[in-house]
């Protein structure tokens, strides 16, 4: 090779290099995300083999709401509603398995049955006999699921912008088809992307501030969350849902975003037509995380849910 292509190929691979030094994205640390994240010193239970990080507020002899939130959130999503729900309520929440502080679940296992296991196990930790669910999405998907096989451990059911019918690339009994390049987010994960990624989720993306772009961020960078978070996507099989919601029994609440890019508002006629005691609540110009864009206005209809 002559002595100028050598140069040249020197100085490419040199400047590819530094390239990709520029965008690598490692891991936080846990005693970082701790200092800025973790309520309190005792804030994780070990729990069927896991350590979840949560928050457990509100008398003790209230009734129990838990909260389920979304795919790449954590309990902080939950953070505009969390104060004026303990008021009234038991109110406990937690990072899924293979999301912020929680991290991955040694099992590696992220399937829907697992995360059913995961609930029943912490409300007999927590000698919780029953509670009422609210779950978000992915969160919604494993509040309706553990509603259908628990039945006589739910009182009340609140959906939003819940997760479980087929879509594009999700079909039911087939693993979905999850984009190689999805795999590059180990390691590269520029903050301008996490925001373009956030703001279909808002009904109106000026509602999206920085300091929530940083806590997703921060937190999608908790140690071995985005490989779980990969290996949660490669795990959904989804099922049928509609021989599971017709075995609630638990009166039903839907919130739903009007302007929901993520989940359209028009899924929201699937589970009104196939659960037996549901209504159904739109939120006229919010999005798929009412209770970040707008916390006051998506919490009323719930706390009056709740109360009846």
């Amino acid at each position: 090779m002559p002595r100028a292509v050598m140069i040249v190929v020197s100085v490419l691979a040199v400047a590819l290099l530094a390239g990709l030094y520029c965008i690598w994205t490692p891991d936080k640390s846990r005693a970082e995300l701790e200092t800025k994240y973790l309520g309190s010193p005792g804030g994780y239970l070990d729990i069927a083999g896991i350590r979840l990080h949560l928050r457990d507020t509100g008398p003790r002899s209230a009734p129990v709401v838990i909260l389920l939130h979304g795919f790449g959130s954590s309990l902080q999503t939950w953070d505009g509603w969390a104060d004026a729900m303990s008021a009234r309520y038991r109110v406990v929440r937690f990072d899924l398995p293979g999301s912020g502080l929680t991290g991955a679940d040694p099992s590696g296992d992220y399937s829907d049955a697992r995360s059913v296991e995961i609930m029943a196990a912490l409300m007999d930790r927590l000698h919780v006999a029953r509670a009422s669910l609210i779950g978000n999405s992915i969160g919604g998907r494993i509040a309706w699921k553990f509603a259908a096989l628990e039945p006589n451990r739910v009182d009340k059911l609140v959906l939003i912008s819940p997760d479980g019918f087929a879509s594009p690339g999700f079909d039911y009994g087939r693993k979905p088809q999850v984009p190689v390049l999805l795999n590059l987010m180990r390691y590269v994960l520029p903050k301008a992307l996490m925001r373009m990624n956030l703001q279909p989720a808002y009904g109106d993306p000026a509602a999206l501030t920085g300091a929530t772009v940083t806590r997703y961020y921060d937190l999608l960078l908790a140690p071995g969350v985005r490989a779980a978070m990969i290996a949660r996507l490669q795990q959904t099989i989804l099922a049928e849902p509609q021989p599971f919601l017709e075995r609630i029994r638990a009166p039903t609440l839907l919130l739903w975003g009007e302007k929901d890019h993520m989940i359209p508002f028009s899924n929201a006629n699937d589970y009104v037509r196939d659960l037996p005691d549901a209504v159904l609540q739109p939120l006229a110009g919010l999005g798929h995380v009412p209770q970040e864009e707008a916390p006051a206005i998506s919490l009323a209809p719930v706390m009056t849910f709740l109360a009846r």
